[in-house]
């Protein structure tokens, strides 16, 4: 993975400031780092439990909301 970020490819700034990884940025890294970011694709095999059964719902309901 190349040391470089793009911005709106590898992360943006939330209405906070706060860098916010991107699932592309993830996906490029390979593998779940266990802290529940937001937009991880690896479905937060790394978190662990109870916080990953918690982040998963959260998730699901999400898209539920937005499939509405």
């Amino acid at each position: 993975m190349s040391n470089s970020l793009t911005e709106h490819i590898d992360y943006y700034l939330n209405a906070q400031g706060l860098m916010v990884f991107t699932a592309h940025y993830h996906l490029q890294r390979g593998y779940c780092c266990g802290n529940g970011c937001l937009h991880c694709p690896y479905n937060y095999e790394a978190v662990p439990e109870p916080k990953r059964s918690e982040m998963q719902q959260r998730r699901a309901a999400q898209q539920d909301q937005q499939s509405r």
